[in-house]
């Protein structure tokens, strides 16, 4: 089986784990408690926003930038807070990638620093990768961990789900909305639009638990181009897989997020945001998510599983890299972002 490199990677996975962080010990008392101020501009070590009011409801996707050292969050394609964090020093370099929410503890403490306090804590990876609150001291000092102002942490932690997905990158694109005319990943024709906003779209949207409850279910489907396999996930368990026919193979799909908004009545297609994003900082993207969406094509049995949940907040990632049955455990799935091995 293809070597992986363990410290970059996408890490989809929706249940939780007894397992001990990572991190830096410090005492509570020099965490950085933070400071809500009404720009992102200039913002100093500890300085957050915060406009829930901006979108009210709607899928939420968090991007930390590691070179700008900030976090920005978005509900349903706007950016509704950013907030100044401490990401991993040298040696202990946080890593790139598509991560989802495995855990929440809003009073977690570490098993391997001395108990150490890390409050309102969002796991990343099983391996020891959270986002928490913690010391900022205006650069990067963490184990590999994202540390945020205590004040932030709190209310970052009122709006995240087991499933959230988390982009850790350096370089990457701003959630856009990409309308496709159809069900993707599959050929498309006049009555699909009708078919998916009638029967299969609401009866599976109905069937949701809306995303801040107990209970509530998360799917994603990966796409791989280096091994052209896609595979349906539902709360880290594969539901669906099977062979992933892309058009123009010899052209990369690059490293795309799209989550699922809903129905676009006005251009008859199912609107998407859309992220793209890369683990070094790049100008632009060569890759244009328009472009990429429509290139796949799935058996139909996993079309078949997929429109039994379409759901507002659906993940689909795709990557340039494989999928890795040997990091596997129970409840969650790595696809690599990069490999320098």
């Amino acid at each position: 089986m293809t070597k992986i490199n363990r410290r970059a990677f996408a890490g989809l996975g929706l249940t939780a784990c007894v397992a001990g962080l990572v991190s830096t010990p410090i005492a509570f008392g020099a965490m950085t408690k933070g400071r809500q101020v009404n720009s992102p501009e200039n913002m100093e070590p500890g300085d957050f926003t915060w406009h829930p009011e901006r979108s009210s409801d709607g899928p939420v996707a968090i991007i930390v930038s590691i070179t700008d050292q900030q976090v920005h969050v978005y509900r349903n394609g706007v950016r509704i807070a950013v907030s100044t964090c401490s990401t991993g020093k040298q040696g202990h370099e946080t890593p790139t990638g598509v991560f989802t929410i495995l855990q929440k503890d809003k009073n977690h403490h570490s098993s391997t620093y001395n108990n150490a306090p890390m409050p309102n804590m969002n796991r990343l990876t099983w391996q020891g990768i959270a986002l928490h609150a913690g010391n900022l001291p205006g650069y990067p000092a963490s184990h590999g961990c994202v540390r945020l102002p205590v004040k932030f942490s709190q209310l970052l932690f009122t709006v995240t789900h087991l499933g959230t997905p988390v982009i850790l990158a350096n370089g990457h694109s701003q959630p856009r909305q990409v309308v496709h005319p159809g069900m993707v990943l599959a050929d498309y024709a006049e009555h699909e639009f009708e078919e998916l906003t009638g029967k299969h779209f609401k009866t599976a949207a109905a069937q949701r638990v809306p995303q801040h409850q107990e209970g509530h279910t998360s799917t994603a489907v990966l796409v791989s181009s280096a091994t052209q396999e896609i595979m349906i996930l539902e709360n880290g368990r594969i539901i669906a897989s099977g062979k992933a026919s892309i058009k123009n193979p010899e052209r990369p799909l690059g490293n795309h997020v799209f989550i699922l908004e809903g129905p676009h009545g006005g251009r008859r297609g199912l609107a998407w945001h859309a992220i793209g994003h890369h683990p070094t900082l790049i100008n632009g993207f060569a890759h244009p998510e328009e472009d990429v969406i429509k290139r796949i094509q799935a058996d139909t049995s996993v079309v078949a599983a997929m429109k039994k949940r379409m759901h507002p907040g659906l993940l689909m990632v795709m990557s340039d890299m494989p999928l890795h049955e040997d990091t596997r455990s129970a409840h969650d799935f790595v696809i690599a972002v990069q490999d320098d091995a």
